[in-house]
């Protein structure tokens, strides 16, 4: 049996989409997208600058981002001295045009990397090291720790590499891996050891390098009786936190020199505490 029309389910008409309400918000959004994009390029401003006005200045593996954030953390830390770190990933260095980054911040110290492990010495080390000492500028030597190698061999080696002379800086342990061996605690045993025989050889209480989150991690507590080399390239960060003596804050900087990006690193002081903390 037919139901009657008065009984049939009658349909809502559908609203109509407004089109300008969907647009607005797009656009709300775009202009959030560009107002954003501007502040950060008004932040870097002389860096981008800088970066357009003398490209050539530049190795083809430069970031212009990377360069204005590097020419920003410069400005921000104003007075503190500036230096760099190599080894023989950065080739032949040309250590007497090894001067300034950007004609205005001059570079007055380097550490060179010398040892590897217990059975490996830096192939360009004893190159980088007189021609350091020739180009004026304070040297130090670090060494790259292999946390699941001996401790003592890795320190024996250091030792039978590097003379530290007079001005020269503390020797540097450089720690960044996590052992696959041996537990956290054995690996902390290790950096004792060798903090302890470098520090017995030469008189002087070694500096110890890593990352950041490393330092947070595993160190800070357990190692507060020792200066920290914190390695933290974040965009972020740009000023030297107070409890590290030395910040590298970029791994892809440009200097004069050097063919391939280095690392740079600002000291937590100016020249003649720099030169206070030397070798006596």
């Amino acid at each position: 049996m037919k139901k009657s029309s008065s009984t049939m389910p009658r349909r809502k008409p559908k609203k109509k989409k407004n089109g300008f309400s969907g647009r607005w918000i797009d656009f709300f959004f775009i202009g959030i997208a560009i107002l954003f994009i501007l502040s950060i390029a008004y932040h870097y401003r002389s860096g981008i600058i800088n970066y357009l006005g003398f490209k050539s200045h530049y190795s083809n593996n430069t970031n212009i981002f990377s360069e204005a954030r590097n020419l920003k953390v410069l400005e921000k830390n104003e007075g503190k001295v500036v230096g760099l770190d190599v080894s023989e990933y950065q080739g032949k260095i040309r250590w007497s045009y090894v001067d300034t980054i950007e004609d205005k911040y001059p570079l007055r110290y380097v550490f060179i990397r010398a040892t590897v492990g217990k059975d490996r010495v830096d192939n360009q080390f004893k190159r980088n090291w007189l021609g350091a000492k020739e180009n004026k500028m304070i040297r130090g030597a670090y060494h790259y720790y292999r946390p699941n190698e001996n401790s003592l061999e890795q320190a024996e080696l250091f030792i039978k590499t590097v003379k530290l002379k007079k001005g020269d800086l503390p020797p540097v342990l450089d720690i960044e891996k996590l052992p696959k061996e041996q537990s956290i605690e054995r690996l902390k045993i290790g950096l004792r050891r060798w903090l302890k025989a470098v520090e017995s050889h030469y008189g002087v209480r070694p500096i110890i390098y890593t990352g950041e989150k490393y330092y947070d991690d595993f160190l800070k507590e357990e190692f507060s009786d020792y200066l920290f080399w914190i390695a933290n390239y974040n965009f972020y960060r740009e000023e030297i936190q107070n409890d590290w003596l030395f910040w590298q804050f970029t791994e892809k900087a440009t200097v004069p020199g050097i063919d391939t990006n280095v690392d740079v690193n600002i000291y937590n002081g100016d020249l003649q505490q720099l030169e206070y903390i030397t070798v006596e």
